[in-house]
């Protein structure tokens, strides 16, 4: 048996326990699902599963209906529900790359419009509340969507990949077809909630220069060596870089002064490059 924390205890009973007449509507708990952080610039895929990052609208299957990861229901239709299995699933709906818009009017509408679900699809990556490894859950979704035969339900692809140079060739290749970006997730995770690092999410990197200020010496292997740039940018942000680089330019930094091209996902709430790594001097 594994063992279920007190919030998803209580979602459970919330699902078994609803009264047949209400006078109000309590307001839904959101079901405890697992949520990811992002990946470093310069990510080791080992001892993961990859898949596509779809652009679509969190989808939670308790058995019996559809809910939005605050717990609302979704209103789909009797027909696209009636084949998916009595067991709960974790995905999310979806209708191809760059098609997000759309999507989300669909699912939120009150009332669904038949026409507005025939091409959508329910793409699920997560067996809630599973024993054993996510690579076990993931094998096992993949049965249990094959025995559904339900022509609107789909599980995820999910393959291990081998290094960070394919693993930024992967993501290359699914920006350019239109996609968001990658999942990676842990292959020997037990099921979790909340967030956690046995999920990741990898985005494209967005690339941009800076000014060295100064070094700060490296710890442990890297004593005597430089361990991060701290850097300017040209609206001047001040920030450290600290991965990136090869054996010989940490022995060598650049000097202050120097131009450095950085790469990075996005930024922080303060404005400062999020997971900002080393690519380049300016004029190499």
């Amino acid at each position: 048996m594994f063992s279920i924390d007190r919030r998803r205890r209580q979602f459970l009973a919330g699902l078994l326990a609803a009264p047949a007449c209400a006078v109000a509507r309590p307001t839904p708990l959101a079901p405890p699902l697992l949520l990811a952080h992002d990946a470093p610039a310069a990510m080791d895929p080992a001892g993961f599963l990859v898949s596509e990052k779809m652009d679509g609208v969190r989808a939670f299957w308790d058995g019996t209906r559809l809910a939005f990861r605050s717990g609302l229901p979704i209103a789909a239709p009797a027909w696209f529900m009636e084949r998916l299995p009595p067991r709960p699933l974790d995905g999310e709906l979806w209708s191809g790359r760059g098609a997000f818009e759309s999507l989300s009017g669909a699912v939120r509408r009150a009332e669904p419009q038949d026409a507005d679900w025939r091409d959508l699809r329910y793409v699920v990556f997560e067996l809630p509340g599973a024993p054993g490894p996510f690579a076990a859950r993931a094998a096992a979704l993949q049965r249990i969507v094959h025995d559904a035969a339900c022509p609107q339900l789909a599980a995820a692809e999910q393959r291990p990949v081998a290094d960070t140079a394919a693993l930024q060739r992967h993501l290359v290749e699914v920006v350019r077809g239109g996609g968001e970006g990658l999942m990676l997730h842990r292959a020997d995770a037990p099921y979790v909630t909340g967030r956690s690092s046995v999920l990741l999410k990898l985005k494209p990197l967005r690339d941009a220069e800076a000014t060295v200020l100064g070094h700060v010496e490296g710890q442990g292997r890297l004593r005597g060596q430089m361990g991060a740039l701290r850097v300017r940018t040209d609206d001047g942000r001040e920030f450290f870089i600290g991965t990136g680089f090869s054996d010989a330019q940490r022995a060598a930094p650049p000097r202050p002064g120097r131009r450095v091209t950085f790469a990075y996902q996005g930024v922080t709430r303060t404005g400062l490059p999020r997971f900002a790594s080393f690519v380049r001097m300016r004029d190499e």
